[in-house]
């Protein structure tokens, strides 16, 4: 995982609308950044759905959300209508930020090694540094523990 204090590595990663989105457009704003497995999941969907419900919360303290997996646009399109999410989904097939990051990982499910996208955030301030990781997030409390962490 990238360390805390390290400036956090750009990306130009596409949308849910085919639209190119670049880390570096957000200078000046907080950024929250999560890497999840994959759309429509029992946890990925717990995750973005808190990140939703507390969405106005996060838009008050002008940050920005990001959720990041290796779905293609069109389930993004579909993740994001079906449970009305408001925030940023990017694609990264590549896995470009994906192992920027750090998170593309070995995985054990049932005794079966694989790699895959550890479930990780990280906040990101003003100036591009990373603030803080949450490694290993946990799916119901990640947008919560963010916010507490926000509003310290």
């Amino acid at each position: 995982m990238l360390e805390v204090n390290t400036k956090a590595p750009d990306f130009s990663l596409k949308d849910k609308d085919g639209n190119t989105v670049h880390l570096s457009d957000f200078l000046g704003k907080k950024v929250v950044i999560y890497f999840y497995p994959k759309d429509n999941t029992p946890g990925c969907t717990r995750q973005a759905c808190a990140f939703r419900d507390n969405f106005e919360e996060f838009k008050e303290k002008d940050v920005v959300v990001i959720g990041i997996s290796k779905d293609g646009e069109r389930s993004h399109q579909n993740f994001a209508a079906k449970h009305e999410l408001p925030f940023i989904l990017l694609s990264d097939p590549d896995l470009e930020a994906i192992q920027a990051y750090d998170v593309w990982q070995e995985k054990k499910l049932y005794g079966k090694v694989s790699m895959g996208v550890v479930r990780s955030t990280y906040i990101i301030d003003e100036k591009g540094i990373i603030e803080k990781v949450y490694e290993k997030a946990k799916p119901d409390t990640n947008a919560s523990e963010i916010l507490d962490f926000l509003t310290q």
